[in-house]
């Protein structure tokens, strides 16, 4: 695959502080990482087959071991290995263009807990080039008729439970996940053997991948339009950026997060880019997850802060093997410096990184690259690659420097396209020039860390998932 380097951060290193990444001249903040090869923008790439160019061929190798797995249900023990999901989502692909209506450009929402078919569902939809617009699947039916709205959606996929919200009026209906139907589509040897079968769909990078749907920057409840070129370059740096532990060649994550929220979906796509084991919790449960750490030899963790406590202090730790723990990602607030010593204490071999990101930024914005970066606390980290920001003034509007207070603008490849539905919020959030207005206020200090102070308006919840912050 052809690839071009993107050099948006780095425009005149000449005028750039090797430091603060602060130019002077512009009066903007550029990453300090290295720039990573992506793509060309013009090349036609669907999400779906650039995660699975970059997976590791030892990977999909059909041997009977542990490395092949893609996705356990901690809950269940159930595993889904790389082979199988390629396979399925290859079945599905073709099922869906054989015995359903469905093509590019279309909207599927989404509605379901999180289950070994929703990856292999995600994947199969992209590839066709259907913007998925996954939600809460406790949505009462007042919000699903309000994210109707926005999103358009042709079809549904949801299971038996959770499709009783869902509005009769989609044009093609609901296919339910748990429903024999689908089950066939995703073991249909037919379909996998027959390649001319399957339709070759040209997806541009510009298409739109998923509708993802937050509180926004102000609060009312908007679907967030991410494009497949956001997220190959959100992918694309975490794959060639991604910290390798040497005594663990094959990393296995754990995380509780909805598949239907930003930080779980990116983490999905993420950690099958790189071909690691990701470890599924339906539901948050302190000593299930000790458990969980010890029986799947979990190496890394997304956390909050109050998490990184019990951690520290909980006697039930002791109880259990935490020795494969490598590393934990916190957000959501800042971790205090007493909190990381007490843990470090704890946990003298795990290191812990922050992060932040919005919906709106696809993903990641900055986050913390590595033991040195990790001991400045309070910070989120640097700049992501490839990004660009700036701190202004939300009073005269000026563009201010390293050490000054003021709301965060970011501009990059993982900024979304805009909020479907809403022109005037999309142009309120979103300026002429393509900087993202994030409604938080925070600066970068002389060594191009940032720091979140607060934010500019009252953060907004949307159901219980703070859509501000979040971290790697």
């Amino acid at each position: 695959m052809a690839t071009q380097t993107q050099t948006q951060s780095h425009p005149n290193t000449t005028t750039i502080d090797p430091n603060s990444g602060f130019c002077s001249h512009s009066r903007t903040f550029h990453s300090l990482r290295p720039n990573v090869p992506l793509p060309p923008p013009s090349h036609p790439l669907s999400l779906t087959d650039y995660v699975f160019s970059l997976l590791p061929s030892a990977a999909t190798a059909t041997a009977s071991s542990s490395i092949t797995s893609a996705i356990i249900d901690a809950a269940t023990d159930r595993h889904l290995s790389y082979s199988l999901l390629l396979r399925q989502v290859k079945s599905l692909t073709s099922s869906l263009q054989s015995l359903t209506p469905l093509s590019k450009g279309h909207v599927a929402l989404i509605l379901t807990p999180s289950s070994l078919h929703v990856p292999v569902l995600y994947f199969s939809l992209l590839s066709l080039g259907v913007t998925i617009a996954p939600a809460n699947p406790l949505s009462s039916q007042s919000e699903l008729t309000h994210l109707v709205k926005l999103a358009k959606p042709v079809i549904a996929f949801s299971t038996s439970n959770a499709a009783k919200n869902i509005p009769s009026s989609l044009k093609f209906g609901t296919i339910l996940l748990d429903s024999p139907l689908f089950l066939s589509m995703l073991n249909n040897n037919e379909y996998v053997n027959a390649d001319s079968r399957t339709r070759r769909v040209e997806v541009s990078q510009s298409d739109s991948a998923a509708i993802l749907f937050s509180s926004g920057t102000t609060g009312r409840v908007k679907g967030v339009l991410l494009t497949h070129r956001n997220f190959i370059a959100l992918i694309g740096g975490f794959y060639h950026l991604r910290m390798v532990v040497d005594d663990d060649p094959h990393p296995v994550s754990l995380f509780t997060l909805p598949l239907f929220h930003v930080f779980g979906f990116f983490m999905l796509v993420r950690a099958i880019a790189v071909g690691e084991t990701l470890v599924f919790m339906h539901r948050f449960d302190f000593e299930g997850m000790l458990k969980a750490v010890e029986r799947y030899r979990i190496t890394y963790m997304p956390v909050s802060p109050p998490l990184v406590v019990a951690l520290a202090k909980s006697e039930l730790v002791k109880k259990y093997d935490m020795s494969s723990l490598r590393y934990l990602g916190s957000g959501g607030a800042p971790l205090g410096k007493e909190v990381a010593e007490d843990f470090r204490a704890q946990f003298p071999n795990v290191e812990i990184g922050q992060g932040y990101g919005l919906t709106e930024s696809g993903g990641g914005a900055a986050r913390v690259l590595g033991p040195d970066e990790s001991k400045r606390h309070g910070s989120v980290g640097r700049l992501s690659e490839n990004m660009e920001a700036k701190i202004v003034d939300p009073v005269t509007g000026e563009a201010l420097s390293p050490g000054q207070k003021g709301e965060l603008w970011l501009r990059g490849p993982t900024i979304m396209k805009g909020y479907v539905g809403d022109e005037k919020a999309t142009a309120e959030t979103l300026d002429s020039e393509g900087w993202l207005k994030t409604g938080d206020l925070c600066y970068f200090d002389s060594d191009g860390f940032l720091y979140i102070v607060d934010r500019l308006k009252e953060l907004i919840k949307y159901k219980a998932y703070q859509v501000g912050c979040y971290f790697h």
